[in-house]
């Protein structure tokens, strides 16, 4: 189709991006620096159609073009300086792609033309190619209507919440209730049989990586992989490809919304995994494939002085620059769509100290949090941050403003360390089972702002954990040189597999003691997607470019991963019927409400209450805490005072087997046991004074009944 020019029309500066009215279309497009701009429209043959990009205000560059519509596959070119050492690297040859695209017509085409510059030669990034670049995708105008009729998002209290973080392709890749055609796609999720088991295990919202288009990188195909995790993002409002079931364009966007709906109506909320710090242009020798043509210096953090090169404070070449005001519009515009047009509850930010830098230390008074924190829409939803990057200065776990809830990475070392036995831990153990006061309390957040987990898709799996010492990512194809190696771990006695029952136990033990611990800490539990169910990735700690069975979740059942699996709902149900086990505020460490009893105390093996030289104590690997449910000094939904079942927890690291006193024998109701990870069927009833049997590296709980129950 030939669009004659004269039949252009100025449109208007915002919304930018492709937007169909239902006559024609709308783009729009900021560049503070280019000194014209072209409109490529491209049929179905691939044949192209520049139109020029006339009208200019507020550096957005804007123009309305009629009968055009849904389908319209389309890209810019961006005339300017080709100056990199001051930044500027425009070159027209590029054909590039819209930042605000909806929906991409495909992946990134590798070849030599997806760069702007000279690839064959030294110091080539300060030369530009002459070559045609057409490797950048184009982007697809959409039809963005969809019948949410009866969605309600489920606002799901972050104390009563529990996450499961899950990969699109592997949690359903191996599914066998799903049908072939839906595996590896949002549709594959919104399938009754997934929703049906996130229901049965009690999960309340599931985190997804990545699902903004990104890239497989160049070098990761040349090996035969690909980027599986999906932290390499080009596109910050398009679904990726894919995840789409079909071939049908731009239907990914409506099939997200339906994997969307289907979950809210089970009461499952969507947290996605976003990638705002940087973008897969990498550094100055990389690709141009979007902002980096479009207007180089707005949407990067350049060196000043020497503009050619990237700040990188994420390890992948480049940082998004937020500190100019379009860079924040185009993370907060792309927040702000994912949560109106595609009905997402929350957002987990990777790297997220990248984004509070300021001239270069991380700013908790950063421009990103301001804004975040004053938008009527983004700071009602779930705002969890990775809070760290790899700049100086940017572990800040325990740091971030108040309605950020955090991954707390403290909490994972902590609890890692203690179940492998090592000494000098207890001390930490007891802030991070009860909400990390000493992180998140003095700045007015909750316990529920500590996202709790022992492992997540960066790392061991929990059955690796505890399976190997050392990690073994050769099928990566880099010399096992990736991937953490302070990995906390203990293979209880073998390297990876084994016949020999006794380790075999010791290993199913050591899970459960590490899931109940998780489970019924203070604070947010999140679950890696296949721990309930003893999900090995063979001791490969790194599986950012396993896309195969090593990182899908398994859906055949054997004695052991039922077991496990059976064993982490029966800890979520009483997590979740217990208001004393995910309380909202923390404890006072003293009597609640003019009661007798402190709605915390931890005690000894003995009997007797913790001193301040067992808490220093390095050999002290065992130790119980009370949780009175007369001291939560909170209330419920309709302002009536919560009171709930008393508690005792008992851990024991030690490889001794040890006999506990439980608290209280001046009380006559008795302790019941309700877990016990040495043999999940056992039953007791003991009395406080008597001691309960306590076997080396085991947990139980117990209950007891609230007054008048």
């Amino acid at each position: 189709m030939i669009f004659k020019r004269k039949g252009l029309r100025p449109g208007e500066p915002y919304p930018l991006g492709a937007t169909w009215d239902g006559s024609g279309t709308q783009f729009a497009l900021y560049s503070e620096n280019a000194e014209a701009v072209e409109l490529c429209l491209v049929d179905d043959e691939g044949n192209e159609q520049r139109l020029p990009v006339r009208h200019r205000t507020s550096f957005v560059w804007h123009v309305y073009v009629p009968e055009i519509g849904p389908g319209q596959r389309y890209g810019y070119r961006v005339h300017g300086p080709w100056a990199p050492e001051r930044g500027f690297r425009f070159n027209p040859n590029v054909r590039l792609l819209d930042p605000y695209a909806k929906a991409l017509a495909s992946r990134v085409q590798w070849n030599a033309n997806s760069f702007a510059h000279r690839i064959d030669e030294p110091d080539g990034d300060l030369k530009m190619s002459e070559n045609e670049a057409l490797g950048a995708p184009l982007g697809v105008v959409i039809d963005p209507s969809f019948d949410w009729t009866g969605d309600r998002p489920p606002r799901v209290p972050f104390h009563r919440s529990v996450i499961y973080e899950a990969h699109v392709r592997g949690l359903t890749m191996l599914h066998p209730e799903i049908p072939e055609e839906l595996r590896g796609t949002y549709l594959g999720i919104a399938h009754p049989a997934m929703i049906g088991y996130l229901r049965y295990l009690g999960i309340t919202a599931i985190e997804l990586l990545p699902v903004h288009a990104f890239v497989h990188e160049k070098f990761l195909l040349d090996r035969g992989l690909r980027n599986y995790w999906g932290y390499h993002t080009i596109g910050f409002f398009a679904p990726d490809v894919g995840y789409r079931a079909g071939n049908e364009v731009t239907a990914e966007v409506r099939q997200f919304k339906e994997m969307v709906k289907a979950l809210h109506a089970a009461g499952i909320e969507v947290i996605l995994d976003v990638v705002y710090n940087h973008t897969a242009e990498g550094n100055h020798m990389g690709p141009t494939l979007s902002l980096r043509g479009i207007d180089n210096p707005t949407y990067y953090r350049l060196v000043p002085g020497n503009e050619r090169f990237y700040f990188d404070y994420t390890g992948t070449g480049n940082t998004l620059n937020v500190r100019h005001p379009q860079s924040l519009q185009l993370i907060m515009d792309s927040l702000r769509y994912w949560v109106l047009e595609m009905h997402v509850d929350g957002f987990r930010f990777d790297l997220a100290s990248a984004l509070a830098r300021g001239l270069h230390d991380v700013d908790q008074l950063s421009s990103f949090f301001t804004i975040v924190h004053q938008d009527p829409v983004l700071s009602q939803t779930k705002l969890i941050a990775e809070p760290w990057d790899v700049g100086p200065g940017g572990y800040q776990v325990g740091n971030f403003p108040v309605r950020w809830a955090e991954w707390n990475g403290r909490y994972r070392d902590t609890l890692r360390d203690f179940w492998r036995g090592s000494g000098g831990t207890a001390s930490d153990l007891g802030f991070r089972i009860t909400g990390s006061s000493d992180l998140y309390e003095n700045n007015g957040r909750k316990p529920y702002t500590s996202i709790n987990f022992v492992t997540a898709h960066d790392g061991f799996t929990l059955a690796d954990l505890v399976s190997y010492n050392e990690k073994h990512n050769e099928a990566n194809g880099e010399g096992n040189c990736d991937g953490a190696d302070d990995n906390r771990s203990w293979n209880c006695g073998a390297e990876g597999p084994t016949d020999d029952p006794a380790i075999l136990q010791l290993r199913a033990r050591q899970m459960r003691n590490i899931m109940a611990s998780l489970l019924f800490s203070q604070g947010t539990p999140m679950i890696l997607h296949g721990d309930e169910r003893g999900r090995t990735q063979e001791g490969n700690n790194n599986g950012y470019c396993q896309d195969s069975p090593l990182t899908w979740q398994p859906w055949t059942w054997d004695e052991p991963s039922r077991a496990l699996m059976e064993f982490t709902r029966k800890c979520l149900r009483i997590r979740h019927e217990h208001p004393g086990l995910r309380r909202s505020t923390f404890f006072k460490g003293r009597p609640i409400r003019g009661g007798k009893t402190y709605d915390i105390q931890w005690y000894r093996p003995d009997g007797e209450l913790m001193t301040d030289e067992d808490w220093c104590n390095h050999c002290t690997q065992c130790l119980g805490v009370f949780l009175s449910g007369e001291g939560l000094d909170d209330v419920d939904e309709s302002g009536d005072r919560l009171i709930d079942d008393d508690f005792v927890l008992l851990l024991n690291a030690s490889p001794c087997d040890l006999g506990f006193v439980l608290p209280f024998a001046d009380d006559s109701r008795p302790w019941q046991l309700l877990v016990d990870t040495h043999d999940d069927a056992a039953t007791e009833t003991r009395k406080g004074g008597e001691e309960t049997a306590l076997t080396s590296r085991s947990l139980k709980l117990f209950l007891r009944a609230r007054r008048g129950a």
